[in-house]
């Protein structure tokens, strides 16, 4: 009988150990085989082999016993993302909006409960934003997030706060359901949502939901910008349309794709 090192969950530990070690190097930009056996607390040798492992692969790169994230994560996630409809559809409107606002336009999507950032467009009066294509967030977190959350099924979204909570980043981050749930409301009521330093003080955000024929949520798309800027009369009187229309030119090529 062939021996493997699966456990009770039916989950292979190194397979595991191996994505935990990716995330470390993530974090520390870069280790070496001594720290990595301490913060995983097995042995020197064993922390040796899974690095030499990785490098061997090509995800990791080797630079003088200092090991790093490879751009071989680049060029898969570059692929996974072209066969992302609703990036092949979103793309052009995206980089529009922001041309027309000069702001930050971005666009995500829900995957496994959390918002991922698909792509985002610098307009020429954004401020920098050092944020990666691809990041991961709590839902709640952000504009994005919440256009989404508002128009998914009830029971998606109480599975969802159920599996990942609702964590607390600022003093203004929603952390309680029955908050989130008047929140979703009021987004449904109003099409787009605003993200009032919910994530980032000082910042602020206006999302619009991306939905389908039949109504479902496909995604959404944002506007983005310092809170000093971002008041309630420029929303109000500019960006909600800005949004709107390009949520209307997205939703018809969709129609058509």
């Amino acid at each position: 009988m062939v021996q493997t090192d699966a456990n009770e969950t039916g989950q292979l530990s190194s397979v595991r150990r191996a994505f935990n070690i990716l995330e470390l190097i993530d974090e520390n930009d870069g280790i070496g085989a001594s720290e990595l056996a301490e913060k995983e607390d097995i042995p020197k040798s064993t922390a040796y082999i899974y690095l030499k492992t990785l490098s061997k692969t090509g995800f990791v790169t080797n630079d003088e016993g200092t090991y790093r994230l490879s751009l071989r994560f680049l060029e898969f996630g570059g692929r996974i993302r072209q066969k992302q409809n609703l990036f092949q559809i979103a793309k052009e409107e995206v980089e529009a909006l922001s041309e027309r606002t000069g702001e930050v336009a971005s666009l995500g999507v829900e995957e496994n409960g959390q918002r991922v950032l698909l792509y985002k467009s610098e307009g020429a009066d954004a401020i920098y934003d050092k944020i990666p294509t691809g990041e991961r967030t709590n839902l709640h977190w952000t504009a994005l997030g919440k256009a989404i959350l508002a128009f998914l099924p009830p029971e998606r979204v109480d599975s969802i706060i159920e599996k990942h909570g609702l964590p607390k980043l600022t003093e203004k981050t929603i952390t309680t359901r029955s908050e989130l749930l008047e929140e979703l409301e009021i987004i449904r009521n109003q099409n787009h949502s605003i993200e009032d330093e919910e994530r980032r003080t000082g910042m602020r955000s206006i999302g619009a939901p991306i939905r389908s024929e039949d109504g479902s949520i496909l995604g959404s798309i944002s506007l983005t910008g310092p809170k000093s800027k971002f008041d309630d009369d420029l929303i109000k009187s500019v960006l909600v349309d800005e949004l709107q229309n390009s949520v209307n030119v997205i939703e018809i090529k969709h129609q058509h794709y």
